[in-house]
């Protein structure tokens, strides 16, 4: 080596040493590689208070996502911090158990890294949707909200501001909307001769959009989800627990059984987003975070998502930091995320991405400029180089600077790096303190009850013999959302018979200016006609004639 080259590898060195150097508690990553050499005595690692500053790990099939998100879940977990990891395909069960110390990768990557490989299983708690894979998790329509739930059933904006006006009558009329059939009822009524009336005051809707919207509430509940819709609603402070010692609960959300409902799982992932903002305290700067959220294939969040759902990620991921959460979007490439919600994101791992079309080309161009520039390595071209279980990385130093762009040799994970054997992860099912909590169904009385018996009670007391009424418009009959239907027709019936009253008044009024103007007209012309004869000579002679006649007797 020359002397320029141990200058420059020198100059590396320092570099990567002084912006990883921390003497806070870390979640070590790696170690720096610049071309075949292996900077072992540097850690690349991030500050244990700097997880929360949100995340982003991203590469292409096969690099390694995965394992970086299990790297940092055990140790967080080690460090006392509870974690939420969305496990799309049941590959992240292994954090439970110890790695396999007798692994040859393992054993090599570890020597290359002078890595100490102390194997070890992690506290974890299994969840599921459907109840097949762990403790059923549940949530309300309600707590949905209908922006939420209007990207599950794949609405459109029209679509869906009519779903807010579902959810606003409900609010007004304190009707709880828990369950699908709760919805499905409120639709019905509402959209039915009887309620069409109640909703005009909220602006009215269409048959063809109620349709729509049970259609594909529908098709939701004959895939299976209407499981998930109801009481006991998932509690989110259930996600932050510790072991008695001290480590951070795992809790993986396994969704192999239901991967082919992707808009229900990533909008459910932020709905618990949405919840621990609402419910969590402001934190400030902590030490270490209450709990480290990692949503796996997150682009699925993002798919044909409306302009104010992204504005709600953006402002949940901006203001959810200072509840003390820390966010790991793990998707294939940067550009999967919107730049509003990427701007959020201080930690970067970025693994191998491939360009074998010209889209993954302009892919990889956009994903080279989102980081910081750096003297040692050509971004675009390093990109495409690393190997598996290789990244580049970037995060936030403790002064919330970026540190210096590494390309950086993973660690292994301490835990296993395949799915948990069956039966051990049937033991953690079957023993888990969650499972009996949220196992039985609730049904409490709620909107599909309340509507139902005010229909039924309506109906009754409509067939003879009647009610005498109190008034000539027989309201007392009626609910009091019929009454204030009722009375608002009356109203608008005065107002409708006011206004022809009004018309035929002015309309007899036109008539008379206009046979008054006829008459007028009349008298003008005789007028002028009686003043052209007068002036003419046998008009003279006619007056005279007319004069004599009138006087003559007089001259005789």
């Amino acid at each position: 080596m020359d002397e320029a080259s141990r200058g420059d590898h020198e100059a590396f060195r320092r570099q990567m040493a002084e912006g990883y150097s921390l003497p806070q508690p870390t979640v070590v990553l790696g170690s720096p590689i610049r071309g075949p050499d292996v900077l072992s005595e540097v850690r690349v690692q991030v500050g244990l208070p700097m997880t929360n500053r949100h995340g982003l790990i991203c590469g292409a099939t096969g690099t390694g996502k995965t394992k970086t998100l299990q790297i940092m879940a055990g140790q967080l977990s080690e460090a006392g911090v509870p974690v939420f990891v969305s496990d799309i395909k049941g590959d992240v069960t292994g954090i439970a158990a110890p790695g396999d110390p007798g692994n040859a990768a393992i054993q090599e990557r570890c020597a290359s890294l002078a890595w100490p490989f102390v194997p070890k299983g992690h506290p974890v708690e299994f969840l599921s949707l459907s109840g097949k894979l762990g403790a059923q998790v549940r949530a309300s329509v309600h707590s949905f909200g209908p922006m939420l739930l209007g990207k599950v059933l794949d609405l459109n904006e029209t679509q869906t501001s009519v779903l807010s006006l579902i959810f606003k009558y409900c609010d007004d009329e304190s009707l709880p909307l828990l369950d699908l059939a709760d919805l499905q009822t409120t639709l019905k009524f509402l959209g039915s001769d009887e309620g069409r009336p109640i909703l005009d005051d909220y602006g009215g809707m269409s048959k063809a959009t109620v349709g729509v919207i049970l259609r594909s509430l529908i098709t939701l509940e004959q895939e299976g989800a209407d499981v998930f819709f109801g009481e006991p609603q998932l509690d989110v402070q259930d996600l932050m627990r510790q072991t008695v010692d001290g480590k951070g609960v795992v809790t993986l959300l396994e969704l192999s059984d239901v991967m082919d409902k992707p808009r229900l799982f990533s909008t459910f992932m932020l709905w618990m987003l949405a919840q621990l903002y609402e419910t969590l305290p402001e934190a400030g700067d902590l030490p270490k975070p209450k709990l480290a959220f990692f949503f796996d294939e997150a682009h699925l969040l993002f798919d044909d998502a409306s302009e104010t759902l992204l504005d709600q990620v953006e402002l949940t991921v901006r203001l959810i930091r200072s509840k003390g959460v820390g966010v790991y979007f793990v998707t294939q490439t940067p550009t999967d995320v919107p730049s509003s919600v990427l701007a959020q994101l201080g930690n970067r791992v970025q693994h191998a991405l491939r360009a074998f079309t010209p889209d993954d080309a302009e892919d990889l161009r956009k994903s080279a400029r989102t980081f910081p520039m750096t003297e040692f390595y050509d971004v675009e071209e390093t990109i495409t180089s690393l190997g598996i279980g290789e990244a580049l990385v970037t995060v936030l130093s403790p002064k919330g600077v970026p540190t210096p762009l590494a390309a950086t040799r993973l660690i292994p994970p301490d835990s296993l790096m395949a799915p948990v054997p069956a039966e051990r992860f049937a033991e953690i099912v079957a023993t888990s303190p969650l499972r009996p909590k949220y196992a039985a169904t609730v049904d409490r009385d709620s909107a599909h009850e309340m509507i139902t018996r005010r229909i039924a009670s309506a109906r009754a007391a409509s067939v003879p013999p009647a009610a005498i009424p109190t008034t000539d418009s027989g309201l007392n009959q009626m609910t009091p959302a019929q009454q204030r239907a009722e009375l608002r027709r009356q109203a608008a019936e005065q107002k409708r018979m006011e206004r022809e009253a009004e018309r035929y008044r002015k309309q007899v009024e036109k008539a008379q200016r206009d046979e008054a103007r006829a008459r007028q007209r009349e008298r003008e012309v005789l007028i002028r006609e009686g003043s052209k004869v007068a002036r003419s000579r046998a008009g003279q002679d006619i007056v005279r004639s007319v004069l004599g006649v009138l006087f003559g007797s007089g001259r005789r």
